[in-house]
């Protein structure tokens, strides 16, 4: 007899530096960073350093929509709450600033400093681009001795010029210790072109990857390169997302799993891999300088509707922090992702109930005596089959989310979220194949004001989607198409 075991989180704790949600900011993330006001869109120079990890983003003060990019910046001492900093990298005469990667220069191969921040970004000229050229897009450095806390950007910028490559942008750099070189990886329209140099300043081309492989529905943008532990040996990993031509529409990152000498990725496969099945998930790499850990963030948006979205003095905030491993299913290596530990940390002493029988549906929040919308649970279920958990309120605003026994597949509704009419293709259901055959089913889920992140099979399917409904989801209610044994839930508020 196969095995259901879903473990659940709802969860709705502070990340951003504010003591709850502010009065007429009813969609305000409160585990998930946003910033104060304005708009973000993709996470980028990612690092941690002394204790402390650097998020930066794309950031523009002047408004709540797409404009001229800055590097905000955010820190954090344990990857859950986030305080905002003053912007790190504003647009200069080369151009706005793009995304990119931070780095630290442990043994000062560029010559500004032991343990130098260096952010590596792209710089986008609009007068450049106005005159069709193709050449509006560059790399350039920064660098900062105190933490990232203030930039000096380098004199002899750019440091990549454009070879006539009209998408050349998002430079993802590393230290590749076997030739003693930074590794660049660079999005250049419909592939990845990697780069190697010894000091951060000048750059060689050394190879091409991706233009006859992968989903090509769009641009290619912010890839991310790195290696990971399976089974005794070192895989690496290409992370590349594309817009539009995702699996739900619109945005998504596809990621490929294979061999990289320092010059040339060669991958074990050709099928195309999603990071996440949601709508929701862009743009997103790691962070640098994490040991052996592999921690990703993600832009918590879709460009379909990005500039649109119901919230007045912000927009955008990022997914929650993941951790990035390689498990085996049918035989393969994927990538799964899981929220970090460090988040367990933040709820309260759980309730127990074991041995549950359940025919038809069952109101969890009563049954439970949760208070409001920020706890943490688990379930377990003693037979394979149809269930889905439906948050809802008394408004009547509903996210469905799922296992399909027939299909074999994971799904997230949001049809019925609440405010839905903004963009065309905002209300949809999306769709997360099961890939492991093992007798035991997993889910974790996180629900914040205005999200929802499935975790599938330890992370093996993933869907992250945005809603916007009139008051918390704060009712759930547990359904099965057949008689459900449910052998424990386990609840936990927040702290």
């Amino acid at each position: 007899m196969k095995i259901l075991t879903l473990v659940l989180t709802f969860s709705s704790f502070l990340a951003v530096a504010q003591p709850g949600i502010i009065p007429g900011e009813k969609h305000r993330p409160q585990f998930h960073f946003s910033p104060k006001a304005h708009w973000m869109n993709d996470p980028n120079g990612m690092v941690y350093f002394n204790g402390t990890y650097h998020l930066f983003f794309q950031h523009y003060p002047g408004g709540t929509t797409w404009g001229p990019m800055h590097w905000g910046h955010a820190a954090s001492t344990d990857l859950t709450h986030w305080t905002e900093q003053p912007i790190a990298l504003y647009p200069d005469s080369l151009g706005a600033i793009f995304s990119g990667s931070a780095v630290i220069d442990k043994n000062n191969t560029a010559g500004f400093g032991k343990n130098a921040m260096v952010a590596i970004f792209t710089y986008h000229n609009q007068k450049i681009e106005d005159a069709k050229t193709g050449l509006h897009q560059y790399q350039g450095i920064a660098y900062s001795n105190d933490e990232g806390k203030t930039w000096i950007k380098y004199k002899g910028n750019p440091v990549l010029p454009n070879p006539g490559i009209w998408d050349f942008r998002d430079p993802k750099v590393q230290w590749f210790e076997v030739s003693k070189k930074w590794i660049m990886t660079l999005a250049t329209k419909d592939r990845v072109t990697f780069y190697s140099s010894p000091d951060l300043k000048s750059w060689t081309k050394e190879s091409d990857f991706g233009a006859a492989l992968g989903a090509h529905g769009g641009v290619w943008e912010c890839p991310d390169l790195f290696s990971l532990s399976y089974k005794g040996s070192r895989k690496w990993v290409l992370l590349v997302s594309i817009n539009p031509g995702g699996p739900s529409g619109g945005s998504a990152t596809q990621y490929f799993i294979g061999n990289f000498d320092g010059k040339t990725f060669v991958p074990d496969n050709t099928t195309t891999r999603w990071v996440d099945f949601g709508a929701d998930n862009y743009a997103g790499v790691t962070f640098s300088n994490t040991g052996k850990r592999r921690i990703f963030m993600g832009w918590m948006s879709n460009w379909q509707y990005a500039n649109v979205v119901p919230t007045e003095k912000w927009r955008s905030a990022t997914t929650i922090p993941r951790e990035l491993k390689l498990l085996e299913a049918n035989g393969e290596a994927y990538l799964a992702s899981m929220p970090v530990k460090e988040t367990t940390e933040l709820f309260g002493p759980a309730q127990e109930i074991k041995q549950l029988k359940v025919d038809g549906s069952v109101d969890l929040s009563k049954l439970l005596k949760m208070e409001g919308g920020k706890y943490c649970i688990r379930l377990e279920l003693a037979k394979n089959e149809d269930v889905s958990l439906q948050l809802t309120n008394v408004s009547g605003d509903k996210v469905i989310v799922g296992y399909d026994k027939t299909t074999n597949s994971y799904y997230t509704d949001r049809t019925n979220s609440g405010d839905v009419v903004f963009q065309k293709d905002f209300a949809r259901k999306t769709i997360a194949p099961r890939f492991t055959t093992g007798n035991s089913l997993t889910m974790k889920i996180l629900v914040d004001v205005a999200s929802v992140e499935v975790f599938a099979d330890s992370g093996l399917s993933v869907m992250t989607n945005i809603f916007f409904p009139q008051q918390p989801l704060d009712i759930l209610l547990l359904t099965g198409k057949k008689p459900l044994q449910i052998k424990k839930i386990s609840y936990s508020q927040l702290k």
